[in-house]
Parts: C-alpha cells; structure tokens; sequence
C-alpha cells in the first residue's frame, strides 16, 4: 500500500516553476531517497508534501486522502512529519523541552515518558544534555534533537530533508546509523540528501531530481551503479 502517491505535481516558487510534473510513491515501510542537486526541487517536494507551500496543480494523497487543502498544523497528528533543513530546533529551550514539544498534541504522558528514555537510549549526548539549552549544542547534536523531536510525534512517514548539512564526517555516519534504526522500527522515511552515496546505501529505492523534474527512478542498488549518477553524484 501507497502511504504517498504525488502524481503529476506543478509548484510555482519565487516566480518559477519549481516542480514540474513529478511522480512519485512511497509504500508503507520503505526508505526512499531523493537526490540532486542544489535547487533541483527536492525541498520545495517536502514544503509541498506538508502543506508549506501550495501546489499549482496535481495530485497529493497521504494514506489515499487527498492533503492539498490540509491545515499544516493537523500533519503531525495525522503522522506526517518533517525535519526541515536546518534543523528548526527551539534555540532557548532545553534539550528535554525540545523533546517534549515534539508531543505537544498527545495526552499519553506515561507513554510520552518511555519514549523520551528511548530517544535518550538512542542518542546518549542528549542525555548527557537534558537540561542544556539546545542552541548551545554542536550542530550534530542539533540534529539529534531535531531527528528526536520528531520522533516524539510518532511519525508514520517521516521526511528528513538535508540531515547531513554541514556535518563531520564521523557526525555523519552517526546520523545515518539512527536513520536505519529508525526505520527498521518501522517508521516509513523519505530522505531528501545531498551525500548520495549514504543516502542510496540505506534506501530501498531512489529518485533523481533535475531542475524541478525526476530524471531517474529505481531501486537504491541500481542508482548506486549507474554510469550516470556515479558520474554526476558519487564522483565516479
């Protein structure tokens, strides 16, 4: 089953045509990664998908409802769930308080608690800085709230848009490493990410997107060992 199905999606952004009919799904359970370059569309696909910015035409389905006309505030409770670029993490909150606001909408408080000590369980440097203001933290740590917050929303599709920008290496990996164990907990992701060659190697399948359009679609393994994108992304 189709937990997204964009069909035939047009989005004007800034005075141009920033999508250009793109199709694309995501069944329940996969890890599906969007790759290309910068200004290719790939974040304005996710602002789209969550209601940030309006579609000029096509089809939008989320668990076969059409989201078009969604309040983006009613996303979250629906399952549906970003980690923007940059993370957008409440600066002048603890690292516990940006945890918590990621279950603002839920009233389960013991159940909002044992998934606060998993998050922790994952991430032992937020832990360590439970009490620490977030804008205080590294931007890996950064990202680990964010990723965390997510989380606490109980994502039933979750969209990471750029989680590697601006990272160290070894940062990198660690982020990559919590992608895969999110997912193997059942959580559907879409990865927007410019480090193609990590994003193919945990995904199921991937896209390819090229000036507002998807150029290529197919299994990760596949992509990895193409010509063109060893060429065009992996340095090949």
């Amino acid at each position: 089953m189709s937990i997204l199905k964009i069909e035939n999606l047009n989005v004007n952004y800034g005075g141009i045509q920033a999508v250009s009919d793109l199709n694309l799904h995501i069944e329940q359970g996969e890890l599906v990664t969007l790759i290309g370059a910068n200004g290719a569309g790939k974040t304005t696909t996710l602002r789209t998908i969550t209601g940030l910015v309006k579609p000029k035409s096509g089809t939008l389905l989320y668990q076969d409802q059409d989201i078009r006309k969604t309040e983006v505030h009613n996303f979250v409770r629906q399952g549906l769930v970003m980690v923007p670029e940059g993370r957008g993490i409440f600066p002048k909150l603890t690292v516990l308080e940006n945890l918590e606001m990621g279950a603002y909408y839920r009233h389960d408080h013991a159940a909002i608690k044992d998934e606060i000590d998993h998050v922790m369980q994952l991430f032992p440097r937020l832990k360590e800085r439970a009490t620490q203001l977030a804008g205080t933290l590294s931007g890996g740590e950064q990202q680990m709230v964010a990723m965390g917050r997510a989380m606490l929303s109980k994502p039933k599709l979750l969209l990471l848009d750029e989680p590697s920008m601006g990272l160290a290496p070894i940062i990198v990996q660690q982020i990559f490493d919590i992608i895969q164990t999110i997912h193997s907990q059942g959580v559907t992701i879409l990865l927007v990410e410019q480090n193609a060659k990590l994003a193919l190697q945990i995904s199921d399948r991937g896209y390819v997107m090229e000036s507002g359009k998807v150029t290529m679609a197919d299994k990760a393994d596949v992509l990895l060992n193409d010509p063109r994108i060893l060429s065009a992304y992996l340095g090949g």
